[in-house]
């Protein structure tokens, strides 16, 4: 086994699988895909570490415990099409793209959808559509949707995302206002109904223009 083969192997025995991911597609998808693509040349020798990786634009790539039981909760299945809003350098995306039937990855940097194509050409990914636009307060131009992944915090969800889900479609993001939020899952059980499970708790970086609550100011 090769030094990155088993930095990938630890990552996941050692910091995905204890954090309760326990889902066999999502370990093998972890396993599979080389993480070390998408991650800038300045930060390759922790690839495999167990901490959010600057990328550009003052982003991150989220620890990969936390990209794993994001995924574990969304139950993704093979004929399911995803939204990603945010596809930074496309770790998620190619993810998303190797366990479902199509993804719409969304950014607002160009950078970011322009280092994605380039690096999901490398791992042969052609089922995941890439565009450049704000879908903080939400994307329609594909919905509805099986499955939601939102990669950057949002202090409130704008109710768009919910409606834009297929009754029975699951949505993951991470909601609130910092230093706590919560990874949260939700999921559409009926026309006008939703259940909400929350995850974890972190803290990241909001979507540029993430909608925000109205406050009193006194």
């Amino acid at each position: 086994m090769t030094n990155v083969a088993q930095a990938r192997f630890n990552m996941v025995e050692q910091q995905v699988r204890p954090w309760n991911v326990l889902d066999t597609q999502v370990l093998d998808l972890m396993q599979a895909m080389p993480r070390e693509v998408f991650v800038p040349n300045d930060y390759q020798t922790v690839a495999y570490a167990d901490i959010d990786i600057p990328i550009a634009h003052g982003e991150v790539m989220l620890a990969p415990k936390y990209v794993g039981r994001m995924l574990q909760a969304l139950n993704i299945r093979e004929c399911d099409t995803a939204l990603e809003v945010g596809c930074g350098t496309g770790y998620v995306t190619a993810l998303l793209s190797k366990a479902c039937r199509q993804v719409f990855s969304v950014d607002i940097h160009q950078y970011f959808v322009d280092t994605t194509a380039a690096n999901l050409k490398t791992q042969g990914i052609d089922n995941a559509s890439l565009e450049t636009g704000d879908a903080a307060q939400g994307w329609n131009a594909h919905a509805p949707y099986d499955i939601i992944f939102i990669s950057g915090s949002s202090p409130i969800l704008p109710e768009t995302f919910q409606k834009s889900l297929n009754r029975g479609g699951r949505l993951v993001a991470i909601i609130g206002d910092g230093p706590v939020m919560q990874a949260t899952l939700i999921t559409r059980s009926a026309v006008d109904e939703w259940r909400e499970e929350r995850l974890f708790e972190t803290e990241i970086k909001p979507l540029l223009n993430a909608a925000k609550p109205n406050r009193f100011v006194f």
